[in-house]
């Protein structure tokens, strides 16, 4: 099925602003709930939310094969389910119906008003019901930084590091969409120079610039997905914080690795853009240090240009983008993560999420984690007003945002954006 939704000269008969993240050749899916507390299925095109559970039950979709509760449910897990021949049926009908010179549904004021909301009218909702989680470790930059500062610097990379996508199972439970605070987690942490652990608040608070993808169901248990098969199997992709305890996670990651570190808290963009939307932001990736495993290879184009940035904002203060960062400089590939998850018999499930790791680049104004852009805090990051940060403080909202631009068409994620809250206290 062609990708009509894409036509970059394709325009709308709705009013956007300049810039937008959100045109429609983007037509990414989201949960929101609506002004009337109707939890529904849903699309965006610039600062509109689309109810797609309205349009189905108007007619609009009749000649798509869709169930009757499809889109009138609180997650997106059914929807991705059905395959991409439904996903891209659904966007080149939305496509159309908002395309300027279609007066199908610009001509129905009433259908208009059933339908149609402004942001100030929803509150976006997690998008799936994340089933499982796991978070790879595939930046070639950010595994050096890493191994620089805690190992041997002539000797950064762990020797499997080159040869496999490395990563962990994470908590799914704690996963939660943009606007939603976090507390500050405690636990245990070994001071400097001490021999015995302390137990209290986390004091090297950290984020982690981050882009997950999300699957569909694809195989059964014992079936490996194949490298060149593997982009059938995913539906789209968000922003993502991974939250990160610096302190506990140091104590705790021997030798089982990340636990109550990291399982406390992250944080995703409420759309996900569809791999479908992405496609006229192809590029390849970096070249293998290593010769790869026949079941690790891929052939053209895997990964994409996403132009990444994060910001602080104190409680009291200016927002100041501290790092600038591309989804490019990945080194390990979707379709390599997929497969080498799947290599020894793993089932994939609907909604299943697939984090990319920590993403860095080359230059330290490009690094993804407070960890590398202070250097375990050994340089601090100054702030708009004066103020400076090592790791977050209580309060500060961290902001990620995303987007991939070219001369046509400009396609983003929107922001994650979360504050900081004090630990919590009963």
């Amino acid at each position: 099925m062609s990708l009509k939704a894409n036509d970059p000269s394709r325009q709308t008969w709705l009013d956007l602003p300049d810039n937008t993240d959100f045109p429609i050749q983007n037509i990414p899916f989201g949960v929101f709930l609506t002004r009337d507390d109707i939890i529904t299925i849903g699309t965006r095109i610039g600062d509109y939310a689309i109810d797609l559970g309205a349009l189905h039950q108007l007619g609009y979709f009749k000649d798509i094969p869709l169930t009757d509760d499809i889109f009138l449910q609180d997650s997106l897990n059914d929807f991705i389910a059905d395959g991409r021949k439904t996903w891209r049926a659904v966007r080149n009908r939305v496509a159309e119906l908002f395309d300027v010179k279609n007066d199908e549904l610009k001509s129905n004021t009433k259908d208009k008003e059933t339908i149609l909301f402004t942001l100030n009218e929803i509150e976006m909702q997690m998008p799936v019901q994340v089933g499982d989680y796991t978070d790879f470790y595939s930046s070639k930059e950010h595994a050096t930084n890493v191994g620089k500062m805690f190992r041997d610097p002539d000797n950064a990379l762990l020797p499997n590091w080159l040869h496999a996508p490395i990563g962990y199972h994470g908590r799914s439970s704690s996963i939660v969409p943009s606007g939603i605070p976090i507390h500050r987690p405690q636990g245990q942490k070994l001071p400097k120079g001490s021999d015995e652990p302390i137990f209290g608040p986390t004091r090297h608070l950290d984020f982690e610039l981050e882009m997950a993808f999300i699957t569909t169901a694809s195989n059964v248990l014992g079936e490996p997905i194949p490298a060149a098969e593997a982009e059938n199997y995913i539906f789209g992709m968000v922003l993502f914080n991974d939250w990160s305890a610096r302190d506990l996670q140091k104590w705790e990651y021997q030798p089982l690795g990340p636990f109550l570190g990291k399982n406390f808290g992250c944080s995703i963009s409420p759309w996900i853009v569809t791999l479908d939307a992405l496609e006229p932001f192809r590029v390849e990736g970096p070249s293998p240090v290593k010769k790869l495993l026949p079941y690790l290879e891929t052939i053209g184009k895997k990964s994409f240009d996403i132009s990444l940035s994060v910001s602080i904002q104190p409680d009291k203060g200016e927002e100041t983008t501290i790092t600038k960062s591309n989804f490019k400089y990945m080194y390990w590939n979707m379709s390599q993560q997929l497969a080498h998850h799947t290599v020894n018999g793993c089932p994939v499930n609907s909604g299943d999420l697939m984090a990319s790791g920590t993403i860095s680049g080359p230059t330290p104004e490009s690094y993804g984690s407070m960890l590398e852009l202070s250097w375990n805090g050994s340089k601090p990051i100054k702030l708009k007003g004066g103020q400076e940060r090592r790791f977050i403080e209580d309060n500060d909202t961290v902001i990620l945002r995303g987007y991939c631009q070219n001369y046509e068409v400009r396609i983003g994620f929107g922001e994650v954006s979360t504050k900081i809250l004090p630990i919590f206290k009963s």
